[in-house]
């Protein structure tokens, strides 16, 4: 991998990210044309997730602080429920990491049909979402962060959007729009983190084994964080604006040429 395809992959990282049409799927589609290893491909990927969970750290700032200080006041207020809801939606996620990580791992390797499939699936979710009209909730339950969470621990098959699952699941169980998007992305951070730490711990970023110098995956971070950043705030903005219909007509197309690019190639 040279820097440029470094840049290009990191915009990548940083749009998909957010955007409802999923990121590993994105990113695996990309490294197949590039013709990257699926160990340098899953490497790089960690790498670039954990510059956008930083972007999501700097957009959200003002809710996650306000999340520790009520959490550290050790009252049963509203900011230590939300975190309670967080830790309880990052439990399906934990399961699948400790038990199925290498299976999901292998998943990545000649898998460009199943991503196809799962982009569908996407697709699906988001349309159901939309036409979809349950009652509105004044807020998120425990019962609908622990839902949640089921989605994003599905959404960890290659093809499956994170942020479209677990948006389209928060929508359909009827939580405010604007809320379920930041929950969505407020979720992720620690799951993400940690998975970057036990990978450096086991020491699977040795760039001899891997070949990727470090300037290289400085660029990477830097593309993804940018436009991780830019992405964020605009996806926030469309959950509130009811338009994720459309990134439902993209998942169809790209699952489409992801399809039969598998059979073709």
């Amino acid at each position: 991998m040279n820097w440029i395809e470094s840049i290009i992959l990191g915009i990548i990282q940083g749009l998909t990210e957010f955007l409802p049409v999923s990121s590993s799927g994105h990113l695996a589609i990309t490294g197949t044309l590039f013709g990257l290893t699926g160990k340098e491909n899953l490497a790089f990927a960690v790498v670039v997730h954990a510059a956008t969970v930083l972007s999501t750290i700097c957009v959200l700032w003002h809710e996650i602080a306000g999340l520790f200080k009520g959490f550290f006041s050790f009252k049963w207020n509203a900011e230590m429920q939300m975190v309670c809801k967080i830790l309880l939606s990052m439990i399906p996620v934990l399961i699948v990491g400790l038990f199925f990580k290498e299976y999901v791992e292998r998943m990545f390797d000649d898998s460009l049909l199943f991503i196809g499939l799962m982009l569908w699936l996407t697709a699906a979710l988001l349309i159901f979402s939309h036409y979809f009209k349950p009652k509105e909730k004044s807020e998120l339950s425990f019962k609908d962060a622990c839902l949640i969470g089921v989605a994003q621990a599905c959404a960890v098959m290659p093809g499956l959007s994170r942020s479209g699952s677990t948006i389209a699941t928060g929508l359909l169980l009827g939580n405010k729009k604007e809320a379920v998007a930041k929950f969505s992305f407020l979720m992720v951070i620690i799951p993400i983190l940690g998975e970057a730490i036990l990978d450096l711990q086991k020491g699977h970023f040795s760039m001899e084994s891997l070949g990727i110098s470090p300037f290289v995956l400085l660029c990477g971070f830097i593309a993804a964080f940018v436009t991780g950043t830019l992405a964020c705030r605009m996806m926030i903005q469309l959950v509130k604006n009811s338009k994720l219909i459309y990134f439902a007509y993209y998942c169809i197309a790209i699952g489409l040429f992801t399809v039969i690019y598998s059979f073709v190639k």
